[in-house]
């Protein structure tokens, strides 16, 4: 089956952003996500998911363990399992980016 954010089981989350499941198995998990300005995550780590952030559109900043990072359109950056974080959108822009997780974060997300 062909899944895209047309067809894909949709939520929101935080402060009106949006995430589309393009996988959800035990193993992996893979999302399309869009950010508004201005909305961050809350900071939080996982026990055994390690995810991948591709940032689609616009410019993303990671805030991981003590240290701050900015990732681009075209880039991505790791999060290790246990490794405290959170993704912002600090811009005047729309961000988009895939979280991929393995294995998936279902049941597995400890707010700080």
């Amino acid at each position: 089956m062909i899944i895209s954010k047309v067809n894909a089981e949709h939520y929101t989350w935080g402060d009106h952003c949006d995430s589309w499941v393009l996988k959800d198995t035990p193993g992996l998990s893979v999302k399309q996500e869009k950010m508004p300005s201005g909305t961050s995550e809350k900071r939080h780590y996982h026990n055994n998911a390690e995810q991948l952030f591709y940032i689609l559109n616009g410019k993303a900043v990671f805030y991981m363990e003590e240290e701050k990072f900015f990732v681009n359109t075209g880039e991505s950056i790791s999060i290790m399992p246990k490794q405290k974080h959170y993704i912002s959108n600090e811009s005047a822009e729309d961000l988009e980016f895939l979280v991929i997780s393995n294995p998936s974060t279902e049941r597995d997300r400890i707010e700080i």
